[in-house]
């Protein structure tokens, strides 16, 4: 869809991103079956249905979505959907982008040559310092720095880029300031940056929105730095989502006896370029070519729908461990458009999770 929406179309967009068991993968694939929000959300109830769901599945209402769109705009943010005008480019060219963003302050700055700088909550002195002078350096190059407002490595980052543009991608609604210490730092961010957000204002954050939120900051980037991280960092995460996205990956090395640098140090041993300073990042940035340009998603509606046998077949064939989709086509032997249609009603069902790049594993 190209243009900017109307507001009926930017509702049925909200409430379709919004409904229950509709993740970026299956929002994709159900406007590309149905052409539009409006006809995928008729369509919900009969699909979750098919899919093994018993109860009815939860769609926000149209008061719902109208109520989460004055609240955003009673906080001066502004939603942005995949397709429209504004929608940052390097978002647009995930597989699968997030269906919708909110962006309080500078929006301007989501296109800018971004480069996130992550890294400890329980950083050291010397991190965050490091933290702090890299994202100065690079805003006085150019740059846009862009992390996870986070206690440690993030709240250094954007201190030291507020005087040239920094952006804070929260995991909670776009108004949702954690850690609370960071209530100046937000306030300040929203004055001379912005604040992203894929979640509904006023949502305070859960575990699982972490993921997401850090799928964002290495989407909106073309290269990631991570300045210090255990082996079971948050991070090391993003810098793994990075990575699969095709942005650049840098990371810092550190002392053998900090546990700090133990996730840093095994990222260079994986192939992460050593960042000691901004020209380490500079000369990065410079070698990685454009985005993909985005266009409309790739899917062929079945020639017929999927039924029963098929749909149990590929629920019997999936696990917790992720597993391609093409590689359930083979394994259920039948047409790839079908196996997609029937996943998505899996999904929408609780039965199955669409991953990015592809992948499918168990609920």
């Amino acid at each position: 869809m190209s243009g900017g929406f109307t507001d009926a179309q930017r509702r049925d967009w909200l409430r379709l991103a919004r409904a229950e068991n509709v993740g970026p993968v299956a929002f994709r694939e159900l406007v590309g079956r149905f052409g539009s929000a409006a006809q995928a959300l008729a369509a919900l109830p009969d699909l979750a249905r098919r899919g093994g769901r018993a109860a009815a599945i939860r769609i926000p209402t149209v008061g719902e979505a109208d109520r989460e769109l004055a609240a955003g705009e009673a906080l001066g943010a502004r939603l942005v959907c995949a397709g429209e005008p504004g929608f940052p480019r390097a978002l647009a060219a995930l597989d699968p982008p997030p269906p919708l963003i909110w962006a309080r302050g500078n929006a301007g700055l989501l296109d800018g040559r971004a480069v996130a700088i992550v890294g400890a909550r329980v950083a050291s002195a010397a991190g965050q310092r490091f933290a702090r002078g890299l994202a100065a350096e690079l805003g006085q190059a150019g740059c846009v720095v862009v992390s996870g407002m986070a206690r440690g490595i993030d709240g250094a980052a954007h201190e030291g880029a507020l005087a040239t543009g920094t952006v804070a991608v929260l995991a909670g609604g776009v108004d949702d300031v954690y850690p609370p210490e960071h209530r100046n730092l937000y306030d300040r961010i929203i004055e001379a940056g912005c604040a992203v957000s894929e979640r509904e204002p006023g949502r305070t954050a859960t575990a699982r929105d972490f993921p997401r939120r850090n799928r964002i900051i290495a989407g909106l980037s073309r290269a990631v730095v991570v300045v210090e991280a255990e082996f079971r960092s948050g991070s090391l995460i993003t810098a793994r989502l990075a990575n699969e996205q095709g942005r650049e990956v840098l990371a810092v090395p550190g002392s053998p006896l900090d546990p700090r640098a133990k996730g840093t140090n095994d990222l260079i041993r994986q192939g992460a370029a050593i960042c000691e300073g901004a020209e380490d990042v500079l000369r990065a940035l410079e070698t990685l070519g454009g985005l993909r340009e985005p266009g409309p998603p790739a899917f062929e509606a079945p020639a017929d729908e999927p039924d029963d046998a098929l749909r149990e077949r590929l629920a019997a064939l999936l696990s917790p461990t992720p597993v391609s989709r093409d590689e359930l086509v083979r394994a259920a032997a039948a047409p790839a458009p079908a196996v997609f249609a029937a996943l998505v009603e899996l999904s929408l069902a609780g039965r199955a999770e669409l991953l990015p790049g592809g992948m499918v594993a168990a609920a």
